[in-house]
């Protein structure tokens, strides 16, 4: 049978205290929705359906990139008539998964056992062991096991509440029940909600068969209501991702103090220490080390680099056996060829670093070619910007820039040439001779310093 994807993301959210819509907080530097959306793709070629409310149309604004189709349930009438309006774009062959926007790692693996373990005809309903169930429905079974209904945590007994299996809301559907099922469900609990759990007690009152699949772990199906919740899947995420690289031979210095917030692959034998966050898409080579306290967004790494303590890299691509820090910052355009060193409190921008080159202190290098085995001293800055316009900055191989130098682009500095320290350099620097622009030095005998004068 063909498959619909339903995704229920409608919810305010109201336990979250925010002015930004439930299924847009982020885990892993994603939205929740985000990954469910992602998810869904993965186990079905066709758009999921996301059913939106509060704040809609600002939800679709922030995820326009994903691939879906948008249905609004105008009034949050509950889950049941959240299904509901999706049943317009559904056709009667297929069946429905029913996924939520606030169940953000629910795992394709799990999806698709959840699925070939389900018969056709019959009520899929995935359910799991919490150790403590409060405020989540329970499955009530009869005495052989079967799944008879589900019970919402405010309307059960104390009972029923003692019960730790409990309904995830994933559910897999039969199109054609659903059409006849929803229509008929009624209000009549404590919220004045149409509950889509109530479809289960009319599979067994239509003896319509009821499989039930868990999860590998119960937190795939926990849902985010408020900060602490989502506190703790980010932890428990991060968790996962911290065993992965572990396994796949990475050392991580302290699992509990490590952040994927993107895409993230390592070769092996790459050490990283504490507090590192990896954002965007980052790729780090084999026998790497990261210093503590690093962000890398959107950066490529080659094999045996190394990022000491406290730098930031941004849209950087790092050859082999570079050495980058510590509070160094490479921002976007920055490309460090092969052994080339840049050092603390360093920024790059835009900028090429040759073979072999080093920019090791207190320096600005920013729209700039730099060649081969060029020494660039501390305080050196490239003056690219004149206000209106950026200007480029081309450095010859094996040039020497003293310290405290400035560099009026646009220039060129010759193949070999020496730039005298403090200098101003506004015209070309002729190659293999050194050039020095400042004021000559003097002294100025019997002079007095000024006096603080007396109010």
């Amino acid at each position: 049978m063909m498959l619909s994807t339903v995704i229920l993301a409608a919810g305010q959210g109201k336990r979250m205290h925010s002015d930004t819509p439930k299924v847009l907080h982020r885990i892993a530097g994603k939205a929740l929705l985000e990954h469910v959306v992602n998810t869904a793709s993965l186990i079905n070629s066709n758009p999921p359906i996301v059913i939106y409310g509060h704040e809609g149309e600002k939800v679709k604004q922030i995820l326009a990139q994903l691939n879906a189709q948008w249905v609004q349930q105008p009034e949050q009438l509950g889950t049941g008539h959240a299904l509901l309006q999706a049943l317009p774009h559904i056709a009667d062959d297929h069946r429905v998964l029913v996924l939520y926007g606030d169940v953000p790692l629910i795992q394709a693996d799990t999806l698709k056992k959840f699925i070939q373990a389900t018969p056709g005809d019959a009520l899929g309903i995935l359910t799991a062991h919490f150790p403590d169930p409060t405020g989540l429905g329970r499955i009530l079974r009869d005495e052989k096991g079967n799944i008879t209904s589900i019970i919402e945590d405010k309307d059960a007994d104390a009972n029923q509440k003692n019960i730790h299996e409990i309904n995830s809301g994933i559910y897999l559907i039969p199109a054609t029940l659903l059409k006849r099922w929803l229509p008929t469900l009624k209000n009549q609990n404590a919220q004045k909600e149409y509950y889509l759990t109530d479809i289960v007690a009319l599979a067994a009152t239509e003896n319509i068969a009821i499989h039930s699949t868990e999860p590998a772990t119960y937190e795939e199906v926990l849902g985010i209501n408020d900060r602490l919740q989502l506190a703790k899947l980010e932890r428990f995420y991060q968790h996962k991702m911290a065993e992965k690289f572990m396994r796949q031979g990475v050392t991580l210095h302290d699992p509990a103090r490590f952040d994927v917030r993107g895409e993230l692959s390592v070769g092996r034998d790459t050490s990283i220490d504490i507090n590192v966050i990896f954002e965007g898409h980052v790729k780090i080579g084999s026998h790497c080390i990261i210093g503590p306290h690093c962000v890398l967004r959107n950066v490529i790494l080659g094999d045996r680099v190394e990022i000491k303590a406290n730098s930031v890299l941004d849209g950087a691509e790092i050859a082999e056996d570079c050495i980058v820090g510590p509070f160094a910052r490479l921002r976007p355009g920055s490309i460090l060829a092969p052994r080339s060193h840049v050092g603390n409190f360093v920024e790059i921008k835009n900028s090429e670093i040759g073979t072999g080159s080093k920019v090791n202190h207190l320096s600005y290098v920013g729209d700039s070619e730099v060649g081969k085995n060029v020494n660039i001293g501390a305080g050196t800055i490239t003056c690219n910007y004149d206000g209106l316009n950026k200007n480029r900055t081309i450095i010859g191989d094996n040039a020497f820039i003293g310290s405290n130098s400035s560099l009026i682009a646009p220039i060129t500095i010759g193949e070999g040439a020496t730039i005298g320290a403090g200098s101003t350099i506004s015209r070309d620097a002729q190659p293999h001779q050194l050039t020095v622009a400042r004021s000559p030095q003097r002294s100025i005998a019997n002079w007095q310093r000024p006096q603080k004068k007396e109010i």
